[in-house]
């Protein structure tokens, strides 16, 4: 399974989140503790935003671990707002459309989980989107079709909603659907997590942190105080002390 950590707060380095935590994203990539695999190497990617409305992307296919662009990229870029990522892939090789976060507009997504039965509906879901955002989808895995129809939904008037359709949309089959996602419109984060059967993948929220910001990962970063996410409802994180 893929690992999460996104940030939302006065603006900090990335790497304050991404790689010097003592269980950071950067070290969840080679030893997750709360996932399957303790290994995430097939890809991973940020977005971040600064003044302008639409996030910054950066993505790549190497382990998150093999680039060495990424710890200078994190010690330079500061931001109010980010969401990263490392890929355990399910659906859809290796290659760089297929790495999370997904963007749109103003929007960026990540997803850990799976849709087991995402074959049988693929065409379907693929058919229901609206031209423009048909048009968007560059890779194969069913995290950015299922960011894609959420924004089908009505994810921009009211991601609960936009959410619970999707889930409508995706249904069920032999195997448990999991889902958990981070997504944010430039800011609000939300975090979700769902499981049609069992559990779902875990995420947790930040307290406070010492500069006022706020956190979600997929693993406690360290060992300040964590929660977990409640499933199957929309958890918010925003800061009023966004410069």
């Amino acid at each position: 399974m893929c690992r999460i950590a996104a940030y939302i707060g006065p603006s900090i380095p990335l790497e304050n989140i991404i790689v010097r935590p003592t269980h950071s994203l950067l070290e969840q990539s080679q030893h997750a503790t709360q996932a399957k695999l303790a290994v995430n190497g097939d890809g991973f990617g940020i977005a971040w935003y600064d003044r302008d409305a639409e996030p910054g992307v950066y993505r790549d296919v190497l382990p998150a671990w093999a680039d060495g662009n990424l710890t200078s990229l994190c010690r330079m870029v500061r931001s109010r707002l980010f969401i990263a990522h490392v890929r355990a892939s399910t659906v859809g090789e290796t290659m760089r459309q297929n790495c999370h976060p997904f963007s749109y507009g103003r929007w960026s997504f990540c997803h850990n989980g799976q849709v087991p039965h995402f074959a049988s509906i693929e065409r379907r879901l693929e058919a229901d989107l609206p031209d423009h955002l048909y048009a968007a989808r560059g890779g194969s895995t069913d995290s950015e079709l299922l960011f894609l129809t959420l924004l089908a939904n009505g994810l921009d008037d009211d991601p609960a909603r936009a959410m619970a359709t999707t889930l409508d949309k995706i249904g069920t089959g032999p195997d448990p659907v999991k889902i958990t996602c981070v997504f944010t419109d430039g800011q609000t984060l939300y975090g979700y997590r769902y499981a049609s059967r069992g559990t779902a993948p875990t995420l947790y929220a930040s307290g406070v942190l010492d500069n006022g910001g706020k956190a979600f990962a997929s693993e406690p970063l360290d060992g300040g105080a964590w929660d977990a996410v409640p499933v199957n409802q929309i958890h918010i994180l925003s800061s009023l002390q966004t410069a």
